[in-house]
């Protein structure tokens, strides 16, 4: 029903080659202490930051994150009150997260067995499109879930404007790291058919991947000076994103940006 699939992709046993301890993810979710910086920069990151978008404001129950990585989200929640556990394939990066005094099991969703959780909110940032069989994995999910628990799953846009411009050169494709790619509709028949009810898709503001993948497409041309303007050191990209934040805002209103954000909820 329209699902795009990486093809030929790894398996399951040769898939961990492709996430080295210093896999970008695993580095930027280190646990930091001054989250809760104030005045102009904390405003202007909170524009930025598609996870806040993303979540209703919830009471406080039991909450697990797929792919908790070093443990930076567990950290956050759990200072608004959350009980949090995670999980995360990389043992460098689950330990990291345990040693911030965090629940965290290390392996994959397929392979880690919660027993029953009764959980009120699970999350999975930029999750799903690595998994080998996601459907299994929502399932696996709904089965943790009591009812009315909220599930919030955050994947590339293949129905995106990105997509559509630079189609092989889209960055968000990560290939062979991503094994499907999803759009809001074939992402909605998933979670569907996996027993979960679709509330709302969030497009994210945000234009990272429209970036790197316009410097893809410069080196490909031989244009590497202008490759390096456009790509840049963090803190110039940071300031070029929200610079252009009124572009991203309303690509998101026409469901163009890169990514998106699912809020669904198992029936009561």
């Amino acid at each position: 029903w329209g699902l795009m699939r990486t093809n030929p992709r790894p398996t399951q046993a040769s898939i961990g080659f492709y996430y080295p301890d210093d896999y970008p993810p695993y580095l930027g979710t280190q646990v930091n202490a001054r989250n809760g910086s104030g005045g102009l920069k904390h405003w202007i990151k909170s524009l930025l930051d598609t996870k806040a978008q993303a979540i209703p404001e919830l009471s406080p129950g039991r909450m697990l994150e797929v792919g908790c990585a070093s443990g930076n989200y567990l950290h956050k929640m759990a200072g608004q009150g959350w009980q949090v556990k995670g999980i995360e394939f990389s043992p460098q990066a689950a330990a990291s997260a345990r040693a911030n005094g965090y629940e965290v099991h290390t392996g994959s969703l397929e392979s880690v067995d919660l027993g029953a959780s009764e959980l009120d909110l699970i999350t999975g940032w930029m999750v799903l499109e690595h998994l080998h069989e996601p459907l299994k994995g929502l399932e696996k999910l709904h089965a943790w879930a009591k009812p009315g628990a909220y599930l919030a799953l955050s994947v590339p846009n293949a129905a995106s404007l990105e997509f559509k411009l630079f189609q092989s050169r889209w960055f968000a494709l990560q290939l062979p790291n991503h094994l499907y790619h999803f759009t809001p509709e074939t992402l909605t028949k998933l979670l569907k058919q996996a027993g979960w009810e679709v509330e709302s898709v969030h497009h994210q503001r945000v234009l990272s991947s429209l970036f790197s993948s316009l410097g893809y497409l410069l080196q490909e041309r031989g244009w590497h000076r202008l490759e390096r303007w456009v790509v840049g050191r963090p803190s110039d990209k940071v300031r070029l994103y929200q610079l252009l934040y009124p572009f991203a805002w309303l690509a998101a209103i026409f469901g163009q940006t890169g990514r998106m954000t699912v809020w669904a909820k198992k029936p009561d």
